[in-house]
């Protein structure tokens, strides 16, 4: 089953990618080429912790976790590309469309609690916010520090950035997720990374 936009695209065609080359914040230049369009997938596969079996979320709750309150928690994964990146996720399993009125109240404060935790750390000038929801069916918001003056790492492509910049060092990673940690627990919950 397909749509009249699903019928408009072309498959198999690879298209130009002049509208991003030379963009300010696009990561790349040169010889650029866009991969093919697949098909559609329909019915789509299941994404992980669909209706709320095998969601590795669940199955640790903890793992990662750098601090939580009674409804969410902040898992802080790995060293990567920029100061600091986290993924902030109801404590129990819901996906966004059916999160209770009551968690969705706190939403949007514990967002700017996050960010600004984040901001506040040294070599950081904004916090980025992302939902992406095709991995894991368990609500969860990613959070990516863009390093202060790094004026190419603005917008969509910090995620590529990350993924492109050497990885910090663990103990500057560790150390970013205490303060991170610590700063939100002055305000409400437990600090976990200590």
């Amino acid at each position: 089953m397909t749509s009249d936009y699903h019928r408009r695209l072309p498959y198999g065609e690879r298209r130009s990618a002049e509208p991003l080359v030379g963009h300010p914040f696009f990561p790349f230049e040169g010889d650029v080429q866009v991969v093919p369009l697949d098909e559609p997938v329909l019915p789509e596969p299941t994404r992980g912790g669909e209706g709320g079996e095998d969601c590795w979320s669940c199955s640790e709750p903890d793992k990662d976790a750098i601090w939580r309150d009674a409804q969410w928690k902040l898992k802080a994964r790995k060293p990567s590309g920029l100061p600091f990146v986290a993924t902030l996720e109801p404590r129990d399993h819901y996906r966004l469309d059916n999160l209770p009125p009551e968690l969705t109240a706190t939403l949007g404060p514990t967002i700017q609690r996050v960010a600004k935790a984040i901001q506040d750390l040294d070599p950081v000038a904004r916090t980025h916010f992302n939902r992406w929801g095709d991995g894991s069916e368990h609500f969860h918001l990613w959070f990516l520090a863009r390093p202060l003056g790094m004026m190419q790492l603005r917008g969509a492509m910090i995620a590529i950035w990350d993924d492109l910049l050497p990885a910090i060092p663990a103990e500057e990673f560790t150390a970013n997720a205490r303060r991170v940690a610590a700063a939100l627990a002055e305000h409400g919950g437990e600090a976990l990374a200590g």
